[in-house]
């Protein structure tokens, strides 16, 4: 049965689907039923955080010795991800011992670094899902009029291949996929969810020791750190679109030093003040780089040439022309430096290494020198 809740996003109807956390309460309920009553049902109810009943189909009941399992199939709606269509299956004993003990089996990936909801040594599920199991196993047993503990092992098969194509080795989690969600309901396209994994990766390379980070927006900038830089063990964080919500994350952690390396096609939007990079929120990519051409000296007919221009590199290209690439690139330098430090405020010093792919590196921000001089002492 599908989950028939819709949103819509722009002028697209797009179906949402729900957590891997909802599925593992869902199953976990299922075979708790199953194991109390006799009968396996057809489906569960799931209350969830966003407030709301989610009914989901049971696709497969096994009974053994002590216990059931049962799996039901995640269902990701219109955001399709690596766990679109996985089985999630929780197995249900009885215990003698008070509560419900949850872990994690076959497929469910073990917690090997600090930062993370649960401490090193857990399995993978975070906490908003371990208690929807645990309350969906209560429900059955208080409707049973049972007076014992469960204890419930959550599994998926092909977890540990579906982890792969995650956010998982990153960040420390071994052996197969988490079991997450805060709301239970997954919205298509939901950026949130990115955004949330950007943040653990500075959470966790803070819980690490780290006082000093590199912020990538993307491959770009990922290849330009690898070949060009020496900065030892500095961890580098890819933070997508998120420019801000990154340097805010990376203040609140205690991060002393940050050095944002990006492409000009990215970093010109910050340098207008726009924290939030992705072209539905702002495109003014060339607006920014005409603007500080004009300031440097370019002539009317060419800031035009500028404001057409595809790309930031065909921007560059006409600043080329007009011997202006280099104070464009100071004023743009000084603009950034002001708006990255706004954005810190006084909790760390934060400096910029902006290249292009096709003119190389372009300009550094006050400080950026420094810090790379300091790394490459400690990289030795």
């Amino acid at each position: 049965m599908a989950f028939e809740r819709y949103i819509w996003s722009g002028n697209r109807r797009l179906r949402l689907g729900y957590t891997t956390g909802t599925c593992a309460a869902a199953a976990a309920g299922a075979a708790a039923r199953a194991l109390l009553f006799g009968e396996p049902p057809a489906s569960v109810t799931v209350r969830v955080p966003a407030g709301e009943g989610i009914e989901v189909e049971v696709v497969e009941t096994r009974r053994d010795a002590s216990g059931v399992t049962c799996a039901v199939r995640k269902d990701g709606g219109d955001d399709i991800d690596a766990t679109d269509g996985a089985l999630i299956c929780a197995r249900v004993e009885l215990t003698g011992a008070e509560g419900i003990e949850i872990d994690g089996g076959a497929g469910v990936g073990r917690v090997t670094k600090p930062g993370l909801d649960q401490p090193v040594g857990a399995a993978a599920i975070n906490s908003v899902p371990r208690r929807m199991i645990a309350e969906a196993v209560e429900d059955a047993l208080a409707e049973a009029r049972q007076d014992r503990g469960a204890k419930v092992t959550i599994i998926v098969p092909m977890g540990e291949e579906i982890a792969a194509k995650t956010f998982n080795p990153n960040l420390g989690i071994v052996g197969g996929i988490s079991i997450l969600g805060t709301t239970g309901i997954v919205e298509p396209r939901s950026l949130s969810a990115l955004r949330d994994s950007i943040e653990l990766e500075i959470r966790q390379a803070a819980a690490l020791g780290a006082r000093d980070l590199v912020v990538v927006p993307g491959n770009y900038g990922s290849d330009y750190v690898s070949g060009n830089l020496r900065i030892g063990a500095v961890p580098v964080v890819a933070c997508s679109n998120f420019m801000g919500a990154a340097i805010d994350c990376a203040a609140r952690e205690g991060f002393e030093r940050v050095l944002v390396v990006g492409h000009i096609g990215k970093m010109v939007k910050v340098c207008g003040g726009i924290m939030d990079t992705h072209s539905r929120v702002a495109d003014a990519r060339m607006e920014i780089l005409a603007a500080h051409a004009a300031a440097s000296g370019a002539p009317a007919e060419r800031v035009r040439q500028i404001m057409d221009a595809a790309t930031a590199d065909a921007g560059l290209e006409i600043l080329q022309r007009e011997g202006l690439v280099a104070p464009t690139c100071e004023s743009l330098s000084r603009a950034l430096s002001i708006r990255l430090g706004r954005r810190a405020g006084k909790a760390m010093s934060v400096a910029a290494l902006v290249f292009s792919n096709v003119y190389g590196e372009l300009f550094r921000t006050p400080g950026a020198d420094a810090m790379l001089a300091a790394w490459e002492v400690a990289h030795g």
